[in-house]
């Protein structure tokens, strides 16, 4: 049996966050239609207009925030922890958006020739539950979106890959009845974002196998680590 590679559950945390961030921004440069989980923040800072996408990421997640600590019918202090992730996701979420290839100042989304953009769409995909997989293996919280399926499938012992489905249906849900409700046509999803619904949590439950035969993910910290364990109790 080969022995697995010992890799650092905080470097597999910012890892995840750069990748993530970089998922969004070639997403929304592709213009097949983004990632319906952060969709509804999307079409906020379109509709908005003084948002930038990464700010309007932190008023939908403290939005999710909310309604997490209300399904988990408890609050901890170092859940917090998940929208100080969000925070760090959004602000290099922008400074990615600030390369011209992706900047939709300097590339208007779909402006590209099609076989790129489709390349584009498929490496946003792919690395969008990559990303999502890596935020699972290490003990810091991941953005809210994530922390919610991450604690509720701890708490109600729900499959996560399965939860993560439903979860990617609502916000596919709540984005269509935004752009809408902003713009009366449809902005900002498409097929892409269909596709990515129905097949995000069964590809993160693929990357997540690969990793755990791959790599053994350790805490540098171990007593800080411990801080934020999950139960499955209330």
């Amino acid at each position: 049996m080969s022995r697995k590679i010992k890799i650092s559950s905080e470097v597999t945390y910012f890892a995840a966050i750069v990748l993530l961030s970089l998922a969004v921004a070639t997403l929304s440069t592709a213009d097949f239609g983004i990632s319906m989980i952060v969709a509804p923040a999307y079409l906020l800072s379109l509709k908005a207009g003084f948002l930038s996408f990464g700010q309007a990421e932190y008023v939908v997640q403290a939005i999710v925030f909310i309604l997490l600590c209300i399904v988990l019918k408890r609050f901890r202090f170092v859940y917090f922890f998940s929208f100080g992730t969000c925070l760090i996701y959004g602000f290099v979420l922008d400074l990615w958006r600030k390369i011209p290839f992706l900047n939709p100042a300097a590339t208007p989304p779909g402006s590209m020739n099609l076989p790129l953009r489709i390349a584009m769409f498929v490496i946003g995909m792919i690395l969008t539950s990559f990303s999502v997989a890596l935020f699972f293996k290490t003990y810091l919280f991941p953005q809210v979106y994530d922390f919610f399926v991450k604690a509720v499938s701890c708490k109600y012992g729900i499959k996560l890959s399965r939860l993560k489905t439903i979860v990617d249906l609502s916000c596919l849900t709540a984005s269509v009845i935004m752009t809408f409700a902003f713009f009366g046509e449809i902005r900002g999803i498409g097929w892409g974002t269909l596709i990515m619904a129905l097949l995000n949590g069964t590809v993160i439950g693929f990357f997540s196998k690969l990793l755990d035969k791959a790599f053994d993910f350790k805490p540098t910290f171990t007593r800080f680590a411990a801080m934020f364990k999950l139960g499955t109790a209330a």
